[in-house]
C-alpha cells in the first residue's frame, strides 16, 4: 500500500498489574467499553477472536457520518507482555490506511506501563493526526478502565467441553455458583445471547442477595460475555465475562469484570471480592471433579 508514512508512539502508566492490563487490552468485553474516544462515537464488534490468527471487525459510528470499518488481526500475542496487531481502516468501502500495531507491558505489582508503536501506511491525509487523537483517547479510557478491572484465573483439571458444560448449563450453574455457604435460588434462566439469569444468591446466615446477569455475547467452550445487575433489572454494576482456554488436556479459566465505577471496584474489593470470586472457582473444580 502507497502513501503517507508515519511512526507513533503512546505511553500510559496504568494502576494495574500486567496481567489485568493485558485482559483490558485484548479481551473483546473490555475493548468494547474503551474502544470509543468520545461519547458521541459507537464502536460496534462484529467479530472478535482474541488468538494468534484471530481477527476483529468493529464499526466505528457516529451520527450523520459514514460508518468507518476497522478490521485488525492478531499476528503475535504473549501474554501479559506483547502483542502485535495490523489494522485496515476503512470508509464507504474505500480503504484509508493500514498498521501494524505493536504494545508492550511492564511492570510489577499494582502499576502497569503500556508502550504502543503504530506503523501507519496511509491513504488520506489526516490519518496520522486522526491516529494520534483517537487512539490517544482510547488509551486513556483503557487507563481508566484497566483501573477499575478486577481477574480470577483458575487452571482446571478437566477437558474444555466438560468445564464450559458446567458452567453453561442451567441446571448446573445454580448448583455450584458463589462462595463458600452461599446458595442460589433461581427465578428465571436462559444462557443464550440475549437471555438472563434472575437468582438469589443466599447466605449461610440466610440473608438474600438479589441478582440479575443479562448475556451478551456466547461463544460455545471459547468465551461469553454478561452484565451484573443489583437485583431483578437493577442498576448494572458491572460488565463481566468468562473465557475458556485449553492446557494440555486441562481447561485455564479466566472470569473478569470491569466495575461501573471505580468507587464500586474500591468497595468490592474491600469486602473481599477476591476471595469470595476465587472460592466460586474452587467450587466449580470441585463441580466438575465430581462429574
Amino acid at each position: 500500500m502507497s502513501g503517507n508514512f508515519a511512526t507513533l508512539t503512546f505511553e500510559r502508566e496504568m494502576a494495574a498489574p500486567p496481567s489485568v492490563l493485558w485482559q483490558a487490552w485484548t479481551a473483546p468485553a473490555a475493548r468494547a467499553i474503551w474502544a470509543a474516544p468520545t461519547p458521541a462515537v459507537t464502536v460496534e464488534f462484529l467479530e472478535a477472536d482474541p488468538r494468534i490468527g484471530g481477527r476483529e471487525v468493529s464499526l466505528c459510528k457516529v451520527a450523520g457520518e459514514p460508518d468507518i470499518r476497522c478490521e485488525a488481526g492478531w499476528l503475535e500475542m504473549q501474554p501479559p507482555a506483547r502483542s502485535v496487531n495490523y489494522e485496515v481502516i476503512s470508509r464507504e468501502g474505500v480503504r484509508q490506511s493500514a498498521a501494524l500495531v505493536t504494545a508492550d507491558i511492564v511492570g510489577a505489582g499494582e502499576h502497569s506501563r503500556l508502550a504502543v508503536t503504530v506503523q501507519l501506511s496511509s491513504l488520506a491525509s489526516d490519518m496520522a493526526q486522526g491516529y494520534r487523537e483517537g487512539f490517544g483517547a482510547g488509551l486513556d479510557n483503557l487507563a481508566a478502565v484497566a483501573e477499575r478491572t478486577m481477574v480470577l484465573e483458575r487452571v482446571i483439571q478437566a477437558p474444555r467441553s466438560l468445564v464450559w458444560g458446567a458452567w453453561m448449563n442451567e441446571e448446573a450453574l445454580p448448583q455450584w455458583w458463589g462462595p463458600e455457604g452461599y446458595s442460589c435460588r433461581t427465578k428465571r434462566i436462559d444462557l443464550r445471547a440475549g437471555g438472563e439469569w434472575v437468582f438469589d444468591m443466599i447466605a449461610a446466615d440466610g440473608t438474600v442477595y438479589p441478582n440479575h446477569h443479562r448475556y451478551n455475547e456466547v461463544r460455545p467452550e471459547k468465551r461469553f460475555g454478561y452484565t451484573l445487575h443489583w437485583g431483578e433489572d437493577g442498576p448494572k454494576h458491572a460488565d463481566a465475562w468468562a473465557s475458556f482456554e485449553d492446557q494440555g488436556g486441562a481447561t485455564r479459566v479466566t472470569l473478569a469484570m470491569i466495575f461501573s465505577t471505580a468507587e464500586q471496584f474500591r468497595e468490592a474489593k474491600g469486602f473481599g471480592a477476591v476471595e469470595l470470586g476465587h472460592q466460586t472457582l474452587g467450587k466449580l473444580d470441585r463441580f466438575v471433579a465430581s462429574r
